[in-house]
């Protein structure tokens, strides 16, 4: 194995990286950091008209792209990555970060909002990490990157049974898919972030908000903002975490740590 200068071990260029839900919020700051050091990046979500705008803030050194898909429906996911191929001729690096948090009490919630949020939370991600294998062990490995939740380590104080428990089983699928590929050099991990500020969820953090108490539960004070994943996201997308897999890498604050 050759061994790179420290700095040059987090590089991407010349790597294709598929983001899921980078249209908005978390997956497009996500997308923005593999851009940056240097991946081709391809969003894929339901909104095709936010992922076009997404990828237009990109780094102009990289050639992005646009994928409209459902991905909690099989052919749409092998349809999109048959895409992703033909033009990129493969995929390096694949980002699972679309997902949904319904906040709805056991007792109310029905079935289908129950399999609404497994569908998309650890189905999909199933689906598109199956689908984007054959890619990565025809072509020497990859780096799969899970998003997990610290609802997936600890159980919070409010009702989303649902979600907390797809999360929990993010974790697993991670290390499983991590044990099953480690031959084929393909290393799986995951991240699993805490309370974070997005457009969307930033009222819910302001002291008026349904979710401001939480700021307290945090070791240090305040929630955390989507640019702060991008360092562990680019070190388990590149070689500078080459001897890295089946890890889960807590960014909350120190919320898990108590």
């Amino acid at each position: 194995m050759q061994i790179l200068n420290i700095l040059d071990s987090f590089k991407l260029d010349g790597k294709t990286a598929l983001v899921t839900g980078g249209a908005k919020g978390l997956g497009k700051s996500i997308s923005k950091a593999l851009s940056d050091a240097g991946a081709n990046v391809v969003i894929i979500d339901i909104d095709e008209v936010e992922a076009k705008k997404a990828i237009e803030e990109l780094s102009r050194s990289g050639d992005h792209f646009a994928l409209k898909a459902d991905i909690t429906n099989e052919y749409e996911v092998k349809d999109a990555i048959a895409t992703i191929i033909e033009k990129y001729k493969q995929i390096n690096i694949l980002v699972n970060n679309a997902g949904i948090c319904q906040r709805i009490e056991s007792e109310n919630m029905s079935l289908e909002d129950w399999k609404k949020t497994f569908d998309i939370n650890i189905n999909a991600m199933f689906l598109v990490s199956k689908y984007v294998y054959p890619t990565m062990r025809d072509n020497g490995g990859g780096s799969i990157i899970n998003m997990a939740s610290k609802a997936g380590i600890i159980s919070l104080t409010y009702p989303q049974s649902a979600y907390n428990a797809s999360k929990g089983a993010v974790i697993m699928l991670t290390k499983s898919l991590a044990q099953e590929w480690v031959g084929d050099n393909i290393r799986v991990n995951a991240i699993a972030p805490g309370f974070m500020q997005t457009d969307m969820t930033k009222p819910m953090f302001e002291n008026d908000g349904p979710l401001s108490f939480v700021v307290d539960l945090v070791p240090m004070k305040r929630v955390g903002l989507p640019h702060e994943l991008g360092g562990a996201i680019v070190l388990l997308a590149s070689e500078a975490s080459s001897f890295t897999t089946g890890s889960i890498i807590s960014i909350d604050g120190g919320y898990t740590m108590v």
